[in-house]
């Protein structure tokens, strides 16, 4: 059988698994030792043991169950309670300043933590019974939540870029590095939609009453604004270690854990079942994330031994004559397609390794294309009839948040990104300022 029919073959066999609704990490393991098996006989089981082998030896893959406790940790010590409190009072004046903190907040989370569930936990619980009390509407609610929360998987320490650089064999600090520029960016344009909505109607989103502004004294304003800023101490302590040179990333990951818990400690709330809940979900989201990508780097090296990355890039550019930018949106418009029907893990794991190569193949820089995929999975989480944060937020919200209001409100939000996915396409500087500058790539 011809190999390009054989690499069909496989990808739609894997695909059908998904659809059957079978574990992403079982799927793609099955897949690939099954096929691994039937091309190359008893050798082929060595690609697993040498995927597995490959993780191992990578060390920045210890950054992951670190950030990911750091964001439990928060969350379970009530750490984003006091910052909420602060750009409540700061920024409640303004027309549609809760909903513009709950994005600030949503910024601060991510770069504590690096995963969007933690974001859209602290929303729910923490941001909505407030939005709700002041009156805000609903959409307006449900967006802000949906769309701050995602900036946890772009905004270092971000799990995201992690597990790219693992399957792209890029260095983490620079895809890091290069998530800032497009992180902000988006937040920025979060914020002027809202400003620019409530402008238009101000009834989505009431201003803290004059009453309630004069309850607040000077003196409590600063003593929240001290509060709210210990987080900031947190990506300080993690950050200026390792951007001067001083630690490594994995060293600067465990400062960060230390520096969570010392603010934990601070404030009176770390207690041993704190340290309990967030070890065991911590073990949880790591030993996830290890099958995953274990099978997926297996899956990636059978269908790498085929030559189908080889075989697409062929058919794009020699085939159908397309130039690499044109390549290069269409790929970009494959990731927005299956990410209305696939999370950001199964993405990564599916089209990622093909897409990798041929992204190298046409000349263009993996740590920008990092970013650009990154972005396309932010969309994923917001895009019916599959996004990982409208499920999470239907989970989470009171019942009057039903499913159309939930798939409604994320429209605006979700042009939003797609606006900042094509800035960073046509000015990749966007991107590859701060890694160029910082680390002289």
């Amino acid at each position: 059988m011809d190999y390009n029919l054989i690499a069909l073959l496989m990808f739609s066999t894997l695909m059908l698994m998904m659809i059957t609704g079978q574990r992403v990490f079982g799927a793609i393991g099955v897949v690939a030792v099954v096929f691994a098996l039937l091309l190359w006989g008893q050798g082929g089981t060595n690609m697993g043991f040498s995927a597995v082998m490959k993780v191992m030896k990578w060390t920045p893959i210890l950054t992951l169950p670190m950030f990911v406790f750091m964001g439990y940790i928060m969350s379970e010590s009530r750490i984003a309670d006091d910052l909420y409190r602060m750009f409540h009072v700061w920024f409640g004046p303004l027309p549609g300043g809760l909903a513009i903190g709950t994005v600030l907040l949503m910024v601060m989370i991510s770069v504590m933590n690096g995963l969007s569930v933690a974001g859209m936990a602290i929303g729910a619980t923490i941001a909505l019974p407030e939005l709700m009390r002041r009156g805000y509407d609903k959409l307006m609610i449900s967006g802000v939540i949906q769309a701050g929360s995602s900036l946890g998987i772009l905004i270092p320490p971000s799990v995201v870029l992690v597990l790219f650089a693992l399957i792209a064999r890029q260095p983490v600090s620079n895809l890091w590095l290069a998530g800032v520029g497009p992180g902000l960016l988006m937040a920025v344009l979060f914020i002027a939609y809202i400003v620019l909505r409530t402008w238009m109607n101000p009834a989505l989103a009431p201003r803290m009453t004059a009453e309630e502004r004069a309850q607040i004294t000077r003196a409590e304003k600063i003593r929240l604004l001290r509060a709210g800023l210990l987080p900031v101490f947190i990506f300080v302590a993690m950050m200026l270690p390792f951007l001067n040179g001083w630690a490594s990333l994995t060293e600067s990951s465990v400062i960060g854990v230390l520096a969570t818990l010392l603010v934990a400690a601070v404030k009176g709330r770390l207690s041993r079942e704190i340290l309990e809940t967030s070890t065991r979900q911590t073990l949880f989201i790591t030993v996830m994330f290890m099958m995953i990508i274990t099978a997926a780097l297996s899956y990636g090296a059978v269908f790498d031994g085929l030559g189908a990355g080889r075989a697409i890039q062929q058919f794009f550019v020699s085939d159908m004559g397309l130039s690499p930018w044109q390549v290069l949106v269409l790929m970009q418009a494959s990731f927005l397609i299956m990410g209305m029907f696939l999370d950001d893990t199964a993405m990564l794991v599916i089209v990622a390794p093909v897409f990798v190569s041929l992204a190298k193949a046409l000349g263009f820089d993996l740590v920008w294309y990092g970013v650009l995929y990154t972005i396309t999975c932010q969309i994923a989480y917001l895009t019916p009839p599959f996004g990982y944060n409208l499920f999470l937020m239907k989970a989470m919200a009171p019942p009057e948040f039903t499913l159309p209001v939930i798939y409604r409100s994320v429209f605006p939000f979700v042009l939003v990104m797609l606006l900042t996915l094509i800035l960073v396409m046509v000015f990749p500087q966007i991107a590859l300022w701060l890694p160029q500058h910082v680390l002289g790539r």
